[in-house]
């Protein structure tokens, strides 16, 4: 079984988790905690040796924790995800393989793309596709259709593995930090649309790339994961995206994998990650 939990800081808090947890016969298997002191925020993932209830469990540790306090007992094991794409494969790829032999930590609900590029690689690995067209519509039409198509599932995230539209704020505000985006450089640097080419022009000695989750603000959502790896002069754009695209499966695949574990906490438009 996991806790996780995001409250208040105050002294004492360990203590008052752990008297709880002593009172009910639990054993605490292990423990990760973290205060922002900046923030005066208080985080802790805990893994217990139990099949306690988890509702009776969670509605103990709420009469000793703050009033504001984020209390997630037993999460759901297995997230459910849906998929949002365009024609790029290399990240749909590897989250299907993963998928299909069960090692992904979630289970791909559907996918949906906004062209038809992607449809029989989802039907080989016999997932349902849904194809979606943006062309010749207004973007409110465009995105509710997507909504009525996402809301034939159950769900828990929505992942952009290589969705290149930009979401309006009204979708996202549908979907708060459930939205998770792969971008293709180390942000901040090179927001927006075709960073190796800003990247290239630049002459940078590093790329990149960045998991996220979707606000508002392009490409500045709280950061789950990123990664780079070294390029010299002789890389032209096209070698560039090529070694991208590598590092963009790494770092996706890495950060959803971080939130289906419990591992991720969003505070403002920062993370805590238990690695």
């Amino acid at each position: 079984m996991v806790i996780v939990i995001q409250c208040k800081d105050k002294i004492g808090l360990v203590a008052l988790i752990s008297g709880v947890l002593a009172q009910h016969g639990i054993n605490i298997l292990s423990m990760r905690e973290f205060v922002d002191t900046t923030a005066s925020v208080f985080f802790a993932r805990i893994v217990v040796d139990s099949h306690e209830d988890a509702s009776d469990l969670q509605g103990a540790l709420k009469t000793v924790l703050p009033e504001d306090a984020s209390i997630k007992v037993n999460p759901n094991p297995i997230k459910k995800v849906i998929l949002l794409v365009t024609k790029e494969y290399h990240c749909l790829s590897d989250i299907l393989i993963r998928n299909h032999f069960k090692t992904l930590g979630a289970s791909v609900e559907a996918v949906i793309g906004n062209h038809p590029d992607l449809e029989n690689i989802c039907q080989r690995f016999e997932v349902p596709f849904h194809f979606i067209s943006h062309e010749g519509k207004e973007k409110y039409l465009f995105e509710n259709e997507i909504k009525q198509q996402i809301h034939q599932y159950h769900f828990d995230y929505l992942i952009l593995a290589k969705f290149m539209r930009i979401l309006s704020p009204d979708f996202i505000a549908d979907f708060p930090e459930r939205i998770i985006n792969i971008h293709h450089s180390f942000l901040p640097a090179f927001i927006g649309a075709s960073p190796y080419r800003q990247a290239f022009n630049r002459g940078v000695k590093l790329i990149g790339a960045t998991a996220h989750f979707v606000t508002n603000q392009l490409d500045e959502g709280p950061i789950i994961a990123q990664q780079t790896i070294p390029v010299n002069h002789t890389f032209s754009v096209a070698d560039m995206v090529k070694a991208g695209k590598e590092i963009e499966k790494a770092v996706l695949i890495k950060a959803i994998q971080l939130v289906f574990d419990d591992r991720v906490f969003v505070l403002d438009n920062k993370t805590v990650v238990f690695d």
